[in-house]
């Protein structure tokens, strides 16, 4: 089983010297993180932080930047792009969000997975 959430990322770059510069001074990026196996510890990142296939909120997505990256402050924006998964991960999480559908406050799977991913589910 294999699957990322991948994150957009544009980010400020500001050097500590002023006698340096750089340009462009904001760059945009792409991250990816592992998703956690369905069942094991994190793995309801998504129904957490994500709306729709959008971040929920900006603010808590800069602050998650900041952490993957080690940049305190220079984060601008960051927009969710896709969980990128093999079809074993996409089954498990199925499975899994089936078991307890109430915590996701839906009636079907496929509801839930709307709810929260959208249409932001890639499988490859």
């Amino acid at each position: 089983m294999n699957a990322r959430y991948v994150f957009g990322v544009r980010l400020r770059l500001e050097p500590d010297r002023s006698d340096v510069s750089v340009e462009p001074a904001t760059v945009e990026t792409t991250i990816s993180i592992e998703a956690p196996e369905p069942g094991a510890d994190g793995w309801r990142f998504f129904r957490n932080t994500l709306w729709h296939g959008e971040l929920s909120d900006h603010e808590y997505g800069c602050r998650l930047a900041e952490d993957w990256l080690e940049r305190s402050g220079e984060i601008e924006a960051v927009d969710f792009r896709e969980l990128r998964a093999d079809e074993a991960y996409v089954e498990a999480l199925k499975t899994e969000i089936a078991a307890d559908l109430e915590a996701f406050n839906a009636e079907t799977v496929t509801e839930a997975l709307s709810k929260y991913l959208g249409s932001s589910i890639r499988v490859e």
